[in-house]
């Protein structure tokens, strides 16, 4: 693997308009969930975590940096959209 390559189970960072952000609106925004109907049930069954710790807490902010993963599925970093543009290219 190259430097700069970005390994197929790393998370992706997901810039959000601002941070703190509510873990289920996060996980929407993401798109590792379609709903938040589907949020509220996966973190109550505690299929989502963050950091590598099982949260079950749909209100739990996220300040950026955390990532989020959901059982069986992908990840993502939070990042605000400051910082975000700050590193990106060009």
């Amino acid at each position: 693997m190259n430097p700069g390559d970005v390994r197929p189970d790393a998370p992706a960072d997901v810039a959000v308009p601002q941070v703190p952000v509510r873990l289920g609106q996060f996980l929407k925004l993401a798109n590792l969930l379609a709903s938040g109907a589907e949020a509220k049930r996966l973190v109550a069954q505690g299929r989502v975590r963050v950091d590598g710790g099982v949260e079950l807490r749909r209100g739990r902010q996220l300040h950026g940096g955390e990532v989020v993963a959901v059982a069986g599925g992908s990840s993502a970093r939070v990042v605000g959209a400051g910082a975000w543009a700050a590193r990106r290219p060009g």
